[in-house]
């Protein structure tokens, strides 16, 4: 099984900029992506469609913000949006059930650089864990996103100069370790745990993408019971379109 988790930093910008190229080559089960910018019944406006899957969508009450989608090959025995915990109007959470395991796509809020969000992102991750964690007592769970958070130093390029910035401050990184010793496991990090420089996201300023100066902030988290099914998880960095670049997980389930 193939799924991919893709922050498109707004669908309509990012479809001009080969969306669909990659979305059609990739032929993914599964195509999680967050900061859609776009609410249902804009779809029409995009020149691609996801003929062959199912669609699902979580949008903002805010026009142009935020937004979660999946498009998978196989219709789901239910979809929820949302949880609770302040953000419930954000469209950030997307849960498909199989019969086998859990989809869940998120778009974690930013604590932004004055760290205003960091009560509420608190807040959020704790439900969000709670959720996660109700779901696993029933069947495994796929988590993926953009999880706005490097856990550790290996996950972005300058981490002393980053230490207590938006993504990298001990409250983010420290809701990330319980959700870790809960039960769930860094798809990526248990496939390559010393690789350096593996990066997904690149800031637009100082030529960063070029450079390779990014973070991981991008996820696959799987019930841990399950890691051992883990066949690869390819992070896509020259695939364009977004300051994000798409993260691949193959696993036999």
């Amino acid at each position: 099984m193939r799924a991919v988790t893709w922050n498109v930093n707004g669908l309509r910008a990012c479809e001009k900029k080969g969306f669909a190229e990659f979305f059609a080559a990739i032929g993914a089960d599964f195509f999680c992506i967050q900061e859609t910018k776009m609410q249902e019944d804009q779809l029409g406006q995009l020149k691609w469609q996801p003929d062959g899957y199912f669609a699902y969508w979580n949008s903002a009450e805010k026009k142009g913000y935020s937004g979660t989608a999946v498009f998978a090959k196989k219709e789901p025995l239910s979809v929820t949006k949302e949880m609770t915990a302040g953000v419930s109007n954000e469209g950030r959470v997307l849960t498909l059930e199989y019969p086998a395991f859990y989809l869940v796509n998120a778009y974690v809020p930013n604590v932004r650089r004055d760290l205003e969000r960091i009560p509420l992102r608190m807040e959020w991750e704790d439900a969000l864990r709670a959720h996660l964690l109700a779901l696993d007592q029933k069947k495994p769970v796929l988590y993926c996103g953009d999880l706005n958070v490097a856990h550790q130093p290996i996950d972005l390029k300058n981490a002393k100069s980053n230490e207590g910035n938006a993504g990298y401050t001990p409250e983010e990184r420290g809701k990330m370790t319980e959700l870790l010793a809960a039960g769930f496991t860094d798809a990526f990090r248990h496939k390559y745990p010393d690789r350096t420089d593996a990066y997904t996201w690149w800031s637009y300023m100082g030529r960063a993408r070029e450079k390779n100066v990014g973070w991981r902030i991008d996820y696959w988290l799987i019930s841990g019971r399950i890691a051992d099914r883990i066949e690869d998880v390819v992070i896509h960095s020259d695939v364009m379109g977004s300051d994000h670049c798409p993260l691949e997980l193959q696993i036999s389930l």
